[in-house]
């Protein structure tokens, strides 16, 4: 059983900044409640940069890149535009595909892009 919320709020005091918070829960066989788990790709622009990640709140994840909210990489070379994303149902499932994709080929994550979503678009919209 998966249950999904996705909870958009307004700070004012941000300057109209929209936060936007996802819950999803998968209920294992005793009814306990375990995270799932998102690895994504990001990049710049087409065949650009790429950047590869791992979350349990994609939307978050990703609003959070868009934004320029965390330091580092992705912010240093404007990498913000959703390629491509898998979803699992536990955390340890996609920390491992995560390091799978990771070990990869750039040749194999642009293949991953372009099988999945070949005009490149930014899949943002597609997941809020």
């Amino acid at each position: 059983m998966m249950r999904s919320r996705l909870k958009a709020t307004r700070n004012d005091k941000n300057k109209g900044i929209v936060q936007v918070n996802a819950f999803n829960t998968t209920r294992n066989d005793k009814g306990q409640g375990m995270k799932q788990g998102y690895v994504y790709i990001l990049f710049n622009k087409r065949h650009g940069t790429l950047y590869v990640g791992m979350t349990s709140n994609l939307v978050r994840r990703v609003y959070e890149h868009k934004n320029k909210l965390a330091d580092g990489f992705t912010k240093k070379y404007s990498v913000d535009k959703l390629g491509y994303y898998e979803i699992y149902d536990d955390i340890t499932s996609a920390i491992t595909r995560e390091k799978q994709i990771k070990g990869g080929s750039r040749k194999r994550k642009i293949d991953m892009i372009e099988k999945a979503n070949p005009d490149w678009n930014d899949l943002y919209d597609e997941i809020i």
